[in-house]
């Protein structure tokens, strides 16, 4: 059982590395290392709401999930938008 719940994590992990991949594309002028889990994306100095709009096509494209603008509101970091994201796909 512990190798199943090992596995699940290093899976989980393999998806949010993907989707901060994605999230960091969406960034012309952002470095992507400077993107990780725990980034508050609303204090890049990047983040607009061209960005956000971006962000949410971008969750359609490639999870096929709707983002909505409250979403973006009540998520602090990459990893909170991950969360909403994976909840509905």
């Amino acid at each position: 059982m512990i190798f199943s719940v090992n596995y699940l994590n290093i899976f989980r992990q393999m998806e949010l590395k993907d989707f901060i991949e994605n999230f960091a594309a969406q960034f012309d002028d952002t470095d992507a290392s400077e993107i990780k889990a725990e980034t508050v994306f609303k204090e890049l100095d990047e983040w607009s709401s061209l960005i956000a709009l971006s962000v949410i096509a971008m969750a359609d494209e490639e999870y096929e999930v709707t983002l909505k603008g409250e979403d973006i509101r009540t998520s602090n970091t990459v990893e909170d938008l991950f969360n909403v994201v994976k909840s509905r796909a």
